[in-house]
């Protein structure tokens, strides 16, 4: 599933094409995806321009001048397709197999200024909904929803607050998305291999008893700043097709340090560990049991 970061590099990639323009129709080809669409999706669309484009966590929000949001989410295989001046690109191609163009063609989108926007979705894990903007936060899609790991919610102090007493694996509070929003099974092995702490410390360690933050908790925000902004520059990951709005390759996939590198040698200077993997709550967790601690 795309995580933060290419969502991140989509919803770039969309902007453009998107804020300031108006919906002048809107084609919905299906009845649902993962869910049903809302009522009167394309009507209430229609004539709407779209004022902001966000993220929040892996969702996409598109402020509209009805004072609705549409939110969008890419599922597992979820994809946009811009076409404007005779040219299509893909803001963010992912790794799954998408099977032919047409068939899972099922929400077109056309724009005042020109361009057309289609949602193209073989596996149909994706789902599009319309929350009025005041009631977003306390919507079905986000009430419960932890801070934005890129937000200036995060910091040391917050993040000990926030695991302190937790009897949990840290890589295990880390992915829960009820505490910090967005962050996948990815990023958190880079990030906790920056930070060098290890996936299988309990997660209460990163603060005091107090719930004041220690050097664990500052290695570990700053761990987590560090390589989602890097995968964000380098527009994702590719772990095998994914593409940037200018149909080039996202690269971070080249700046691993552990994550698929089983039996790999340990990038950290000094180190002679070997990367390890593991399985965490079903997940795959690569780390290097030398200076991961």
């Amino acid at each position: 599933m795309p995580e933060l970061p290419e969502v991140e590099t989509v919803r770039r990639g969309l902007e453009p094409a998107m804020v300031g323009a108006r919906f002048t129709k809107v084609a919905q080809r299906r009845p649902d995806l993962r869910f049903p669409f809302p009522e009167r999706f394309a009507q209430r669309l229609e004539g709407q321009e779209v004022q902001s484009l966000s993220r929040r966590a892996k969702y996409l929000l598109a402020d509209l001048s009805s004072g609705e949001v549409l939110v969008m989410h890419l599922g597992m295989s979820g994809r946009f397709l811009v076409t404007q001046g005779g040219k299509t690109r893909v803001p963010g191609e992912f790794h799954y197999e998408h099977g032919g163009l047409g068939a899972h063609d099922h929400v077109v989108f056309q724009l005042s200024n020109g361009a057309t926007i289609t949602y193209n979705d073989a596996r149909r894990f994706g789902f599009m909904d319309l929350v009025p903007r005041s009631g977003i936060e306390t919507s079905k899609h986000f009430s419960g929803m932890g801070i934005e790991p890129l937000g200036n919610e995060l910091s040391g102090e917050t993040i000990a607050r926030l695991f302190q007493g937790k009897r949990t694996p840290l890589k295990a509070a880390l992915l829960d998305q009820r505490l910090i929003a967005g962050l996948g099974n990815i990023y958190v092995c880079e990030a906790l291999h920056r930070a060098r702490l290890s996936p299988k410390r309990r997660a209460s360690t990163i603060a005091s008893r107090t719930g004041a933050p220690n050097d664990h908790a500052v290695r570990l925000v700053d761990g987590i700043r560090a390589v989602l902004n890097d995968a964000v520059k380098a527009g994702g990951s590719s772990l095998r097709d994914h593409r940037q709005t200018d149909g080039a390759l996202g690269m971070f996939q080249h700046n691993f340090r552990v994550y698929d590198r089983e039996g790999e040698r340990c990038v950290t200077p000094g180190c002679k560990g070997t990367i390890k993997r593991i399985v965490q709550t079903g997940r795959s967790t690569f780390f290097c049991p030398v200076c991961q601690k």
